[in-house]
């Protein structure tokens, strides 16, 4: 996909003509984040996107991050029944209660995680192999799995520690999203070239 702002460079493939997709993926997708606030936030989206498409998350992610306490983990894990009601009125967001109340249990159990490691990157690096971020060579979408052992590991063992909506495949877009794996292809203007 051509890139309209220097049209010598390309996009991944995936990334449609919508201007706010573009920007998710030229200023996010792919590149490696450390702050827990924000690798909560992607925890939070991917979760509430399964079974969505990722823009449906994208066109509303305003209204998440003003309904959940601008991702606040430690607010959400405290949230009760009545801020769970609250959250099913709102027009904004997916109201699934499941998902809502996930999100909840998901704060919960990432505070129990930095508790642990000190950090939720930390958590995560021992599913790795090699230091982070993880650079794959793939050439083409095709090339790309949705998932792999990395992914099915970190969602089984955060399964164990009560997350919900985290799967394998969410797992591996988490991971994707967030630059733990970095899945740019080689014809991407964002491929690292060292």
């Amino acid at each position: 996909m051509n890139n309209p702002l220097n049209p010598g460079l390309r996009r991944c493939s995936w990334c449609s003509e919508d201007p706010i997709y573009q920007a998710y993926h030229d200023q996010e997708w792919g590149l490696f984040v450390q702050d827990d606030k924000v690798l909560f936030e992607f925890i939070l989206l991917e979760g509430a996107q399964a079974g969505l498409s990722w823009t449906t998350i994208l066109f509303r992610r305003d209204h998440y991050r003003l309904a959940f306490d601008d991702y606040d983990y430690h607010k959400i894990a405290l949230y009760g029944e009545e801020k769970v009601e609250s959250l099913m009125q709102n027009p904004g967001i997916i109201r699934n209660r499941a998902k809502i109340k996930s999100t909840i249990t998901n704060a919960q159990a990432f505070l129990k995680i930095q508790n642990e490691f000190g950090s939720f990157i930390q958590y995560t690096q021992q599913f790795f192999p090699e230091p982070l971020p993880f650079i794959r060579r793939a050439k083409k979408k095709s090339d790309i799995p949705v998932e792999n052992e990395i992914s099915q590991a970190m969602s089984k063992d955060m399964k164990k520690r009560g997350f919900k909506f985290f799967g394998s495949v969410i797992c591996y877009a988490y991971l994707q999203a967030t630059g733990a794996i970095n899945d740019h292809t080689e014809d991407c203007f964002l491929f690292p070239k060292s």
